[in-house]
């Protein structure tokens, strides 16, 4: 009876080692389809929780685990998507998906094996970018779902028609409808080194409040936009213009002496983070096309900035 009962917890010990090995591909999934780490480990807390309350029995007959985690995982975040239309609807200010730090997203890019198709690690790679994220989040729900199901993850229609309750026909054709929103932010994507460098022009330029270089840097229609969540200082609206972006955020500076702006990775790209008594208070993500920054954007909510602190 000893050597049973030990071998039966062997086999419990082994069983949780392998269902939470898999827990960062499953939160890479989570956090592309709802944008916030938090609500992402949330998702994945509920997978578990839905796949411990089944019987040992029903668990071994699942072929794949993660196969279902998986599925399981994105009925979850679907459900979550259709909730949070409404809960942003009260949100003080502009919404942002919120950034990750360099471990984070290169923990994501466990998702696809070493040694897999360098064109899927390169798509799962770009599909967390702040400008790609943006996108995702102007999709509808089951849009967003089936286009991060297919073109990131390589599932079937006939898998994504399952989690969307729509025909694989009608998936096809939401994934179709996400690939256009996203088209062109794709094919502008700078490379990375010319992004870091415009990158570090800006922030010469900001910190030694330099107007003719700001502008220089900057597109004519740069539009910047900044998530306090109500909980700190941001513009409520979006900042249409040159002129605009340069006015905010020369007077950042006015506002907090003891700011200082350091060059970081965010979302894998480069980005800049702004700290105050040792604390970071702001994450800056930009999009640069044609040698110029044309979209900024700004994370001041606190709730968003924790893994950076």
């Amino acid at each position: 009876m000893h050597d049973e009962t030990k071998r039966a917890r062997s086999g419990s010990s082994e069983d949780l080692a392998r269902v939470y090995s898999e827990r960062a591909k499953l939160e890479s999934l989570a956090y592309r389809l709802l944008g916030t780490v938090s609500d992402a480990e949330d998702a994945v807390q509920e997978t578990y929780l839905r796949w411990y309350k089944l019987s040992r029995a029903e668990r071994e007959q699942i072929l794949v685990p993660m196969a279902w985690q998986r599925t399981t995982l994105t009925r979850v975040c679907f459900d979550k998507l259709k909730s949070a239309q409404t809960r942003r609807e009260t949100y003080v200010g502009e919404w942002l998906p919120e950034p990750v730090t360099q471990d984070e997203y290169e923990s994501s890019l466990g998702a696809i094996p070493e040694g897999g198709d360098p064109a899927d690690r390169l798509m799962l790679a770009h599909s967390v970018s702040m400008a790609l994220m943006v996108v995702l989040d102007k999709m509808t729900p089951a849009e967003r779902v089936s286009f991060i199901l297919h073109d990131v993850f390589q599932y079937s229609f006939d898998e994504i028609s399952e989690v969307v309750g729509r025909t694989p026909q009608a998936c096809r054709q939401l994934a179709s409808s996400g690939r256009k929103r996203i088209g062109q932010e794709r094919s502008l994507h700078a490379s990375p080194a010319e992004h870091a460098h415009v990158n570090a022009a800006f922030r010469a330029a900001w910190t030694t409040g330099n107007i003719a270089d700001l502008a220089a840097v900057l597109d004519e229609r740069a539009r910047a936009v900044t998530d306090g969540g109500g909980r700190v200082s941001a513009s409520i609206e979006p900042l249409c213009g040159r002129e605009a972006v340069i006015e905010f955020f020369l007077s950042a500076f006015q506002r907090q002496r003891d700011l200082r702006i350091e060059e970081v990775l965010v979302n894998g790209e480069p980005g800049l983070v702004g700290k105050a008594a040792d604390r970071t208070v702001a994450v800056i993500s930009t999009h640069v096309r044609e040698g110029r920054i044309s979209d900024i954007w700004v994370m001041r909510n606190p709730e968003k900035l924790s893994v950076w602190h």
